[in-house]
Order: C-alpha cells, then sequence, then structure tokens
C-alpha cells in the first residue's frame, strides 16, 4: 500500500466543506454567496479524486486480468 506523502494536503478538502458550510450558516443573506466557490472547488476536488481512484483500480483489475489469461495460455 502506498503510504501518503503529506496527510494534511488529503485531508484539506474535506474540511475545506466542512468550513463552507459552516461559513454559510453563520452569514446571512447575500453575503451567504461568498462561501460557494470554496464549496465548490472542494467538491470537485473530492469527485475528482474518487473518480481517478475508481479508473486507476479499474485499469489495474484489467491489467491483473489480461495477465491471468496470458498465462493461461
Amino acid at each position: 500500500m502506498k503510504r501518503l506523502g503529506n496527510p494534511l494536503i488529503s485531508i484539506s478538502a474535506p474540511l475545506l466543506i466542512l468550513l463552507a458550510i459552516t461559513g454559510f450558516f453563520h452569514r446571512e443573506g447575500k453575503d451567504k454567496i461568498q462561501v460557494i466557490p470554496a464549496f465548490l472547488v472542494s467538491s470537485g476536488l473530492v469527485v475528482t479524486g474518487t473518480v481517478r481512484r475508481f479508473r486507476r483500480r479499474r485499469m489495474l483489475l484489467l491489467e491483473i486480468k489480461k495477465d491471468m489469461n496470458d498465462q493461461n495460455f
């Protein structure tokens, strides 16, 4: 298993989402709009990381299956 280089970086996007939600509930009126960019950017980072991890695992599984088929013949 690959060791994380800096755990603070990996937890920063979820913490930014939490900060944006907290800021949204503590602001009133038009000031609530100011937290939307932070929420969108951090959500995008989380989704991108999830999709990237899913694709990498799928490609690894396909390579393992391909290698196993090559060994059987």
